[in-house]
């Protein structure tokens, strides 16, 4: 950072490590970044967060990051904060494990039967705001922004949209929360006291499975995408394009009939 004028910070995860916390990754991190203004020339800082960050939300991961952009706050009132939603993409971590669970095991675990609601939002939407924000004239610095995409979606409906994707039909398994707790905890119970590193949680991650006991969509009164000037795209069609990879039989083709394709070579 001592020859740099713009900062963006993407440090940040969804689970905790051995040898990182969530407080550590998602707090403490972006705290030392701030304090490095001493090095000077810093123009702008731009924080990555995320949409539901907040000191009452019942996941550490949100509450780490509402801690972070207050002590980022107290030493940069000038800081950018961007909250994305759960970002949709090539490598993103929401639909791909998703696809990957369904093609292995032939069904989807549902936590509370699907029903909260989400906002997911294309990554590139997220980076073109990022851009925008450094490219005004000064007008975004000091400000909070809430990105999500222009569609809610429950998480029934956005499964929907990946199994329509992947030419698969649909199959879900209702997983009530305390059940899905009871599936996650053992690794939490085991992080610190094995020798050996735990399995990433893509499936059951507990503090994920506390995030979607409540619904995390945009604010009725925050800034977002329009104020920035840009229109986030709907995730059907090019958005989730990359989920053509899970296509059994390649990506003209389907294991099912939910999508018919003309064969004209018949």
């Amino acid at each position: 950072m001592a020859k740099a004028n713009v900062v963006i910070n993407l440090i940040g995860r969804e689970y905790e490590t051995r040898n990182f916390s969530f407080e550590e990754v998602n707090h403490h991190m972006a705290e030392k970044l701030a304090i490095a203004k001493e090095h000077g020339g810093i123009m702008r800082y731009i924080q990555v967060s995320g949409l539901g960050a907040s000191p009452t939300s019942p996941s550490r991961m949100l509450r780490a990051k509402a801690a972070a952009e207050e002590a980022i706050l107290r030493e940069l009132p000038e800081v950018t904060v961007m909250r994305p939603a759960v970002m949709i993409g090539t490598e993103d971590r929401i639909l791909n494990p998703w696809a990957h669970f369904a093609k292995k095991y032939s069904f989807l675990p549902l936590i509370r039967g699907g029903s909260t609601k989400i906002q997911p939002v294309y990554v590139v939407d997220v980076a073109s705001a990022i851009v925008a924000a450094l490219k005004d004239d000064g007008s975004s610095m000091g400000k909070t922004y809430e990105l999500g995409g222009p569609e809610i979606y429950t998480i029934h409906e956005l499964a929907e949209l990946m199994y329509d994707t992947i030419r698969e039909w649909p199959r879900y398994v209702t997983v009530p929360i305390p059940v899905a707790k009871v599936l996650a905890t053992p690794r939490e119970l085991l992080l610190n006291k094995v020798p050996f590193p735990m399995p990433v949680p893509t499936t059951f991650n507990l503090d994920q499975i506390e995030a979607l006991s409540t619904d995390t969509v945009v604010s009725v009164d925050a800034l977002a995408f329009e104020d920035l000037g840009i229109t986030p795209r709907k995730l059907k069609g090019y958005p989730t394009e990359f989920l053509i990879q899970y296509r059994k039989g390649g990506p003209q083709y389907g294991s099912t009939v939910s999508e018919k394709v003309s064969r004209s070579w018949y």
